[in-house]
């Protein structure tokens, strides 16, 4: 009996709502767009690296407006993108509740 009860609680545990994959097993994902700073994302053109760093010098949020939906998503870890503003990358990342975490970043 306690052989076959210990598989159906574990099985029964994995299905239960709420219940999810850990962070780190999840597959980094990439994006392309341009780095800039939360308050310019919308106005500044691709490419304006003064304005961006003048936006972040003032406190604003590093973010990446994506290519193809222009989506601007929070960079959660600024200091692995600092030197790429306003430029267009390609990111590698995980995303959380912070925004991407990134891992790779590269100048395209």
């Amino acid at each position: 009996m306690r052989g076959i009860l210990f598989p159906l609680v574990t099985i029964l545990l994995l299905l239960l709502p709420g219940s999810s994959v850990p962070a780190s097993a999840a597959k980094p994902q990439t994006w392309s767009g341009y780095i800039s700073c939360s308050t310019e994302a919308k106005g500044a053109p691709p490419g304006d690296t003064d304005a961006v760093r003048k936006c972040l010098d003032k406190g604003g949020l590093t973010v990446i407006v994506l290519d193809d939906t222009h989506l601007v998503l929070t960079i959660a870890n600024p200091n692995a993108v600092k030197g790429q503003e306003g430029h267009r990358v390609l990111i590698t990342g995980d995303v959380d509740e912070k925004g991407i975490h990134v891992l790779s970043v590269r100048i395209i």
